[in-house]
């Protein structure tokens, strides 16, 4: 009996692996959960579903690793979810809480970063394999988001009103969406060895830091991410001085 395809042999139907995608399931959903909170004025708990979706989406990968469960579904809809979890969520997130109030501004602002967002997830799903895995061209989409919903959690958690914020909040908005798309690189941590053996301090300050996070986890996340987004333009001006002073010593 010849199958659909006429080969005369049984066509072997094409599934996809559960386990990783279940992580970016989950990453998904606390992407649209932060949506829905924050039209029911929730911004605490939206701020924490960004979070979480940042948690989910770092897992997704490592467990297709582990696992040897990659596949382009994976890559593909790991994507999506991205886009919905780190750039929609996190963009409509602070318009609700500060830009609503600015209007036109306020709404082009989220705007520009959801765009921004997608257009470093495209970016990089075109750049894989070519450039250095050890650094990300542009801030990439979750310490963004983390940058952003960052302010959002530390704000509504200390009972500010966001829209007095408007304008910090509008200025960083636009910075984080402005950052994905940028030439500036950022360390990824790609290269490190979570395998590997480190030094007994190592264990003991990755203790400290989980104390200090949980005792404060809006501030010290916030702050995180600050840092990190601020590394970029920091290492790129520290290299053109270094490579300003090594042509001049040359000429010299």
């Amino acid at each position: 009996m010849s199958g659909p395809d006429g080969t005369g042999g049984r066509v072997r139907r094409r599934g996809v692996y559960l386990l990783p995608n279940l992580f970016t399931t989950a990453a998904l959903f606390a992407g649209f959960y932060a949506i829905v909170a924050a039209m029911g004025g929730r911004y605490e708990a939206a701020a924490v579903a960004v979070y979480v979706a940042m948690l989910m989406d770092g897992l997704d990968g490592r467990v297709a690793r582990l696992t040897q469960t990659q596949s382009e579904f994976g890559v593909q809809y790991d994507s999506l979810a991205d886009v919905v979890s780190f750039g929609l969520a996190p963009a409509l997130v602070v318009y609700q809480w500060a830009l609503v109030g600015l209007g036109k501004p306020g709404w082009l602002a989220a705007f520009l970063y959801a765009a921004c967002a997608a257009l470093r997830l495209a970016r990089f799903n075109t750049q894989v394999g070519i450039v250095d895995k050890r650094f990300f061209q542009g801030l990439a989409s979750p310490p963004a988001a983390a940058l952003v919903t960052g302010l959002v959690w530390v704000g509504a958690q200390a009972g500010w009103d966001g829209r007095a914020l408007a304008l910090p909040a509008f200025a960083l908005t636009i910075a984080a969406g402005l950052l994905m798309v940028s030439n500036i690189r950022y360390y990824s941590f790609k290269d490190i060895d979570l395998k590997g053996r480190v030094p007994f301090m190592a264990a003991v300050a990755v203790a400290v830091l989980f104390a200090v996070v949980f005792v404060q986890p809006a501030v010290v996340l916030f702050t995180m991410a600050a840092v990190y987004a601020l590394s970029g333009p920091v290492w790129t001006v520290a290299g053109l001085r270094r490579r300003r002073a090594a042509r001049r010593g040359g000429q010299g």
